[in-house]
């Protein structure tokens, strides 16, 4: 696909919608329905990487309570024939086919690679990647397993989502190793993530949520690793103009 003249594709990850409290979260909504408004307006594409919300759980005939604004604005732009893919995250891996089937929007499980302009991009959310954090590679595979979903989702919704929120929000095993501070190149497991698939395979980006932290690192002359931050505390997100691509802050008003 090449970028009409005169539009972006925009990415943002972890905003995390629901914490610590869903009105406590309502100013952080609004900063971000600020930001889609300007989306739509040039947007030849939108990637979202994944946590919009900080829990998200799926049962056959019900979705959480909330965030009515937020879903009626990605609809709106997916209706404007703006395409929306949506990279699932750690903290919404119960996601089934609600987004596909009522919102038009993509979403994947895994990585996947785009072309843009040329350009590749390697995309995830990038959860469970790299070297490392056996401890939360452990527990996805156990809130992934078919069985452990079922017996979950035979619980009240009530009681399914009091629990999914109290743990999403105390157990630093579901958020997986997200510390605050810069690890260095050498240290950081997306980073090493990428230089690993680089060998494999050329790509001029690799573009990841999950870590919290906005980092544009150079892995070689020709390909970067992008981390896109959050909408906690960075308020941070990227846009690929057909040539480059740059990581923003938007301003809050």
């Amino acid at each position: 696909m090449n970028i009409p003249e005169n539009k972006k594709i925009y990415f943002a990850s972890d905003q995390h919608f629901g914490a610590p409290t869903n009105s406590l979260s309502k100013k952080r909504e609004s900063y971000f329905l600020q930001w889609l408004d300007k989306v739509q307006k040039d947007a030849a594409v939108l990637f979202l990487l994944g946590d919009l919300f900080d829990f998200w759980f799926e049962y056959k005939t019900v979705v959480p309570k909330g965030f009515v604004r937020i879903l009626g604005k990605l609809s709106s732009i997916v209706d404007q024939g703006i395409p929306v893919h949506y990279f699932v995250g750690n903290h919404d891996l119960w996601m089934k086919d609600y987004f596909e089937t009522e919102l038009n929007i993509f979403v994947y499980h895994k990585p996947k690679e785009f072309i843009y302009n040329s350009k590749s991009f390697f995309i995830a959310h990038g959860d469970g990647l790299g070297p490392n954090d056996y401890g939360y590679k452990w527990l996805k595979k156990l809130f992934t397993n078919p069985i452990a979903k079922r017996m979950f989702q035979a619980l009240h919704p009530d009681v399914g989502m009091r629990l999914g929120n109290y743990l999403s929000k105390k157990n630093k095993f579901i958020s997986g190793d997200k510390e605050s501070v810069f690890l260095g190149v050498e240290n950081e497991r997306l980073a090493l993530y990428a230089k690993r698939k680089l060998k494999e395979k050329h790509r001029d980006y690799f573009i990841f949520g999950h870590r919290h932290m906005p980092l544009d690192i150079n892995l070689s002359t020709k390909s970067k690793y992008i981390n896109l931050g959050d909408w906690v505390s960075h308020y941070s997100y990227a846009t690929f103009d057909g040539n480059n691509l740059e990581i923003k802050i938007w301003e809050i008003n």
